[in-house]
């Protein structure tokens, strides 16, 4: 049988989600002797005169802003480049944080991972501009999308409405079929991981769960937020790497819809039942 590729691990810690007001967010990430959140940076209520220090030798081609969210071990500014006056969000990781994890290696495959959309441009997809290392710190240099995550969107709207949903849908669609084309594999699907730019156009965003294909190999990484994640993932199977994204996708369309995901329990073990097994739509969507 066909065994993973070189980098693939069998447990690897994953973002907590954090608070939402709606039942839509992810509920716990999937366990499977887990760590904590190892990538996440969420947004964060700052003095907006917050500036960043200590890397204006790095970053000496833009003017920092305020600082937009925090992580485990980084967090993302706002900044603005200083000869074409655009705005851009940098994502800064710090190395010793890292260490200090153990995720040195995971961060260095999302970093190989970001590298790629460097030159690989798509509508739908995050556009990042550079990555800058220093001894210290990594800088990932990143469209900025001025609204914000997908699910807070939903979140105020309560569900969208069916040509809303079908056009946002369409554009996940078109960036996860893309990342697939060139052997990408997200694994971390969710309303949060979509931003919206200032047309409420979509952008596919944080590649730190995603890996690269091989033809001919499996992963097995149980990895991603619980109610957004394939059978495949909560049984512990090898899988080929499209298939848990379309399964996200789904998943992400009916909270689209709905305003709430298919699956719900308290009980982490029910709710994994009920990923596993069937399930009834709503009386208001026609299948």
């Amino acid at each position: 049988p066909s065994v993973p590729p070189p980098g693939e691990e069998n447990d690897q810690p994953i973002d907590r989600p954090r608070p939402k007001p709606l039942s839509i967010r992810g509920r716990p990430p999937l366990h499977s002797g887990f760590g904590e959140a190892a990538h996440g940076i969420w947004p964060v209520k700052m003095d907006g005169n917050t500036r960043g220090g200590g890397h204006s030798e790095a970053l000496k081609n833009y003017n920092l802003g305020k600082t937009l969210g925090h992580g485990t071990f980084g967090k993302v500014m706002i900044a603005e480049h200083k000869l074409t006056g655009q705005k851009v969000a940098i994502k800064i990781l710090n190395r010793h944080q890292m260490e200090i994890m153990e995720m040195v290696e995971k961060a260095k495959r999302e970093i190989k991972i970001l590298r790629l959309f460097i030159d690989l441009i798509h509508p739908h997809i995050i556009r990042v501009y550079e990555v800058i290392e220093t001894p210290k710190d990594i800088f990932v240099v990143m469209e900025y999308c001025q609204n914000g995550e997908l699910l807070d969107y939903i979140v105020e709207k309560g569900r969208l409405q069916e040509d809303e949903a079908r056009r946002i849908f369409q554009q996940i669609i078109s960036g996860v079929e893309y990342c697939h084309r060139n052997m990408v594999v997200h694994r971390d699907l969710k309303p949060e991981n979509l931003l919206l730019d200032s047309k409420y156009n979509v952008k596919l965003v944080d590649f730190g769960l995603s890996n690269v294909m091989h033809d001919g190999h499996f992963l097995k990484t149980s990895c991603g937020s619980l109610n957004y994640a394939a059978p495949e993932l909560i049984s512990g199977n090898l899988y080929a790497g499209p298939e848990v994204d379309v399964w996200s996708c789904g998943v992400i369309l009916y909270a689209l819809l709905c305003g709430r995901v298919p699956f719900e329990d308290d009980n982490i073990p029910n709710l994994i039942k009920k990923i596993k097994g069937r399930f009834l739509y709503p009386s208001k969507l026609f299948i």
